[in-house]
C-alpha cells in the first residue's frame, strides 16, 4: 500500500489531528535499526571496514544470513546462515546464494576504497557440504584503485514504489548493457508487465509462500527495530494504520482483507509504472555462477543510482515451486537465451528517493574473531 491508496481507505481524514499524536508519529523511525549505515566505515581492522559496507548488500526478503569467521589475521571466511532460509519460495536456495553474491561483491568494492584486493576462493568444500563457507576472502594490500561504483553504496536502493511517466534515455540504456540485458521494447515491456503481476499474484494467493512473507513482517518501530531484518513495514504511515487497526499480521495473510485488496491495487499500480527492466542470465545454474550473478546484480544496482535511476528486482516469475512453473517456463520462453537460465528480473525507471532498509550491526554476524 502507499499513501494515497491509505488515504482512500480512510476517506481523505486526517491521522494526527491532535498535536500529541503528531509528535509521536513523527518519532517512529527506527533508528537503532538503521544505525549500521551511519557507522560503517567506522572501524580500524579493514576486514571490519569493508564488512560494514558489504553487509548493507540487497538480499532477499532481507534476510541478510552473512555470518563471518575473522579468527585468522588478513582472511574472512564467510558463512550462510541456513536458519535464514526461505524454503517456500526458495526451495534450492538460489536467491539466498545470488545474495551471497552481493555481499561478496560491496566488500571487494568497498575494501578497493582503502587499498585492499581481495581474492575469494568459493566454496572451499565443496557446494555439497553441509556446514561449508560460501568462501574464504583473504585481503592485500595493493596499490589498487578505488572502484569507482564505491561512491553509490550509501545511496544504494531497492526502490519499490511507482516509477515517474518517463523512458530511460538511450545513453542511460546503453551505459547499463554493460552490467544486464536492458529490455526497453514497448511490446516485451508489457507482456513482462503481465507475467511480473500474474507470478506475484501467484506468490500472494498460495497460502504457504503468502505466510512466509507476511511472517517476516516487521510493524512498527519496536519490532523493526528488535528484529532489523525481514520485510520492514515501519515509518508513520504503516504506524497509523496499525494504531487503526487496519494493518496487522492477520489482515495481511487474509486474502479478503482491505489491507491485502489495496496492496495488490498498489502493486499493480506500481507494476505498470515501468517502462524498461534489466534481466541478468546465465548458462549455468551452478552455486558459483549464482555468486556471480549476484555481484553482477549489485554493481547493476550501483551503477543505477549513480546515473539517477532506481532498480527494483520482481524475480517472483523465477521462483522454483510448484506452483509457480508456468510462469517460470512463460519468462524463460519470453526472455532466456536457449538453455540459459533467467536468474534476476528487475524494473528500471526514475524512483522517488528511497529510505534505508533495516540491518543488523556487524558485531552480531562475526561468529569467530
Amino acid at each position: 500500500m502507499n499513501k494515497r491508496n491509505f488515504l482512500k481507505i480512510m476517506g481523505g481524514g486526517t491521522i494526527a489531528a491532535a498535536t500529541g499524536a503528531g509528535i509521536f508519529l513523527s518519532s517512529r523511525t527506527p533508528k537503532k535499526a538503521l544505525a549500521p549505515w551511519d557507522v560503517a566505515g567506522n572501524y580500524e581492522d579493514p576486514r571490519q571496514w569493508a564488512l560494514s559496507y558489504a553487509l548493507l548488500a540487497p538480499n532477499p526478503h532481507n534476510r541478510q544470513p552473512w555470518q563471518v569467521d575473522l579468527s585468522e589475521q588478513g582472511k574472512v571466511v564467510i558463512y550462510r546462515d541456513k536458519k535464514l532460509n526461505l524454503p517456500h519460495t526458495d526451495p534450492f536456495d538460489r536467491q539466498l546464494t545470488i545474495g551471497m553474491g552481493c555481499f561478496l561483491e560491496l566488500m571487494s568494492i568497498a575494501a578497493s576504497n582503502i587499498g585492499y584486493k581481495i581474492e575469494f576462493d568459493l566454496f572451499p568444500e565443496g557446494t555439497e557440504a553441509e556446514n561449508g563457507p560460501v568462501a574464504i576472502a583473504t585481503f592485500a594490500q595493493t596499490g589498487l584503485q578505488a572502484d569507482p561504483l564505491f561512491k553509490h553504496v550509501m545511496q544504494r536502493r531497492s526502490c519499490k514504489e511507482p516509477f515517474e511517466n518517463r523512458a530511460i534515455n538511450t545513453a542511460s540504456a546503453e551505459t547499463l548493457s554493460a552490467y544486464a540485458d536492458i529490455i526497453t521494447d514497448k511490446d516485451k515491456v508489457a507482456a513482462i508487465k503481465e507475467l511480473t503481476f500474474a507470478a506475484w499474484q501467484v506468490e500472494m494467493y498460495t497460502p504457504r509462500t503468502l505466510q512466509e512473507s507476511v511472517d517476516l513482517m516487521r510493524i512498527g518501530k519496536a519490532e523493526v527495530n528488535a528484529k532489523p531484518d525481514g520485510i520492514d513495514l515501519s515509518g508513520p504511515f504503516f504506524e497509523s494504520m496499525q494504531l487503526l487497526g487496519i494493518v496487522n499480521r492477520e489482515a495481511l495473510a487474509d486474502i479478503n482483507s482491505t489491507s491485502f485488496k489495496e496492496g495488490a491495487k498498489s502493486y499493480k499500480e506500481m507494476l505498470n509504472s515501468t517502462h524498461a527492466y534489466a534481466l541478468i542470465s546465465s548458462a549455468d545454474n551452478t552455486r558459483e555462477e549464482q555468486i556471480t550473478v549476484g555481484r553482477k546484480w549489485v554493481r547493476l544496482n550501483l551503477a543505477t543510482t549513480g546515473l539517477g535511476l532506481s532498480l527494483h528486482p520482481v524475480s517472483q516469475a523465477l521462483q522454483e515451486y510448484p506452483e509457480m512453473v508456468e510462469h517460470y517456463q512463460q519468462a524463460h520462453k519470453l526472455l532466456a537465451k536457449p538453455g540459459h537460465t533467467i536468474q534476476m528480473l528487475g524494473r528500471l525507471g526514475y524512483g522517488p528517493a528511497t529510505a534505508k532498509t533495516p540491518r543488523w550491526p556487524l558485531e552480531t554476524k562475526i561468529i569467530r574473531g
